[in-house]
């Protein structure tokens, strides 16, 4: 009988955290953490603008990182949309509105002082004057935020590569039902809450915490359905986590953390924990107790029966099969039921998929066969880009469709099968070609970035030069230094390679290279050397050992 649990498997390790989430025991999402992963997203520092750069309207903020953090200008004031349009609103009315302008700016000075770690009367003064014309723009910034600048920035994507931390001034804390907003009075819900009365008997709710006076917050989708009393207790421990933020900028020492994001095992209860969880499975005692405490504080005891602590000798991925799923996310290729495969290639500028039929042929109705493969695609393609923690700009190549109503179907399969995807996609309908452009909210490194580093000898191509390839390079260098040594009577020259080279060279060129030492009377010897990586060789006196 088919499984049908819903199960989040959680390894515990010295060095790293790994969670698994199995739908009918089958992967669907995969998380590493790794201890050495400090410049997490969400988390919160108090940054020191070290140059402005005009040309790409951003500020270069050192965070304390190995590299400077990115800051756009656009994200250079907190919640400067909220702002703007609430002075665009108090413009646009009555003279009798005047009062209610002060009392913004006023609370608005205060609210901004924070922000800037500390009294900043200057750029306050610049501030609160772009806010009177009722207009911020890119043009405010470098004269309020000068090189030197202190202000607080939450990393919005960690370090990719060669790149710094992402980060923005408009500062959000997720909790387990409500996200606070510092910066912003806008009281909302969670798109994925479609339901007319449940969405009013929130917003009530909402609207009865008690949240300080210029803050606000957004109902996660994990709220529907939940009484009162959740989001109080959520709401109290965000303002106690924001407290600590303005503590700690009181007596401001940038670069300096202020909030740093929670473990993944503090996360597992704020993102992944829902009624849809049929069981947590742990392999670690601490582990499991602080699971349960944080249920009976956040969901309720109920939840207590659905944490299990796994103790036996057998590796818990090896047990429920998570560590044979794991490793196939680094493959290349990913079959498909009906035979047909999808290759998945990750490069610098964008992540392509390419869809292939395979043995998925059926040749009494070929259009039906191409889109039922298709169809399957998108739902891999989907979990591959879950599992593998894809993000950023991405192509699929379809399997050609000559039906507008398949194209469509396709499409509308498509944005079906992400629609629980945590991070946010945007997908769009199929070109001409055949080609499917979306892009996936990149936060950090993949999955396959995080667990390999680039190979030291292709770079990362995943290529290296062929046999033939280097057995040319050889007899070229060669002929090179016996037409300028050609004068020379006696001359002996050894060639040092990687063994596979050398078979090459013994079997197919051997006729090549004696012809070589005849023409130039000289002799040769070659030597393999398995240490020698298959691109390189070196050709030295077998008397000296010297180099030529």
């Amino acid at each position: 009988m088919l499984n049908r649990k819903k199960q989040i498997i959680i390894n515990c390790e010295e060095l790293e955290t790994r969670l698994a989430l199995l739908k009918n025991s089958r992967l669907e999402e995969y998380e590493i953490e790794r201890i050495s992963e400090d410049i997490l997203p969400g988390s919160i520092y108090l940054g020191k603008i070290v140059r402005l750069e005009p040309s790409l309207e951003a500020a270069f903020v050192d965070i304390g990182a190995e590299k400077n953090a990115f800051l756009h200008y656009r994200d250079m004031l907190p919640a400067t949309h909220d702002i703007a349009e609430n002075i665009r609103r108090i413009n646009e009315g009555e003279e009798e509105n005047s009062e209610r302008k002060k009392r913004f700016l006023s609370g608005f000075s205060d609210k901004i002082r924070n922000f800037l770690g500390g009294d900043r009367s200057r750029r306050l003064r610049d501030l609160e004057m772009a806010l009177h014309r009722g207009k911020l723009t890119v043009k405010d910034i470098p004269k309020t935020f000068p090189p030197g600048s202190e202000l607080l920035v939450q990393v919005t994507k960690g370090p990719i590569g060669t790149k710094g931390a992402r980060v923005t001034t408009n500062l959000t804390i997720p909790g387990r039902y409500l996200v606070l907003l510092p910066y912003s009075d806008h009281i909302g819900l969670s798109s994925k809450i479609d339901e007319k009365k449940e969405r009013s008997r929130l917003r009530k709710i909402l609207q009865e915490l008690d949240i300080p006076e210029g803050m606000g917050m957004i109902c996660r989708t994990v709220g529907e359905g939940r009484k009162a009393l959740f989001f109080k207790r959520d709401l109290d421990m965000l303002l106690s986590l924001w407290h600590k933020v303005e503590t700690a900028i009181q007596h401001p020492q940038a670069p300096m953390i202020v909030y740093k994001e929670p473990t993944l095992l503090e996360r597992t209860v704020r993102d992944f924990l829902t009624e849809e969880i049929d069981e947590i499975i742990i392999d670690s005692k601490e582990g499991c107790d602080y699971l349960k405490e944080a249920f009976h504080q956040f969901v309720g005891s109920d939840f207590d029966t659905k944490v299990v602590y796994y103790n036996k000798a057998e590796p818990i991925f090896s047990h429920y099969n998570v560590h044979e799923q794991a490793a196939n996310i680094f493959n290349r290729v990913v079959q498909l039921p009906s035979g047909g495969y999808i290759c998945v290639d990750e490069t610098e500028a964008l992540v392509a998929i390419d869809i292939n039929s395979g043995k998925a042929r059926n040749a009494k109705d070929q259009a039906d066969t191409i889109l039922q493969t298709n169809l399957e695609a998108a739902e891999e393609i989907a979990r591959q880009l879950r599992l593998r923690d894809i993000g950023g700009q991405i192509v699929i190549d379809f399997i050609d469709m000559r039906s507008p109503q398949d194209k469509e179907t396709v499409t509308r399969a498509m944005r079906q099968f992400v629609e629980d995807d945590r991070a946010k996609t945007r997908i769009l309908p199929l070109s001409k070609f055949g080609l499917m452009e979306m892009t996936r909210q990149r936060e950090h490194e993949s999955i396959q970035d995080v667990v390999y580093d680039p190979c030291p000898y292709c770079n990362g191509s995943g290529r290296v030069k062929s046999a033939i390839s280097m057995s040319v390079e050889i007899q070229r260098r060669l002929k090179e230094i016996l037409k300028r040594r050609n004068n020379r009577k006696k001359m002996a020259i050894r060639v040092i390679m990687n063994p596979a080279i050398l078979a090459r060279l013994k079997n197919e060129d051997a006729e090549l290279l004696r012809n070589m030492e005849a023409e130039y009377g000289k002799d040769l010897s070659f030597r393999a050397d398995p240490t020698i990586h298959i691109e390189q060789f070196r050709l030295v006196d077998p008397e000296s050992g010297r180099e030529y």
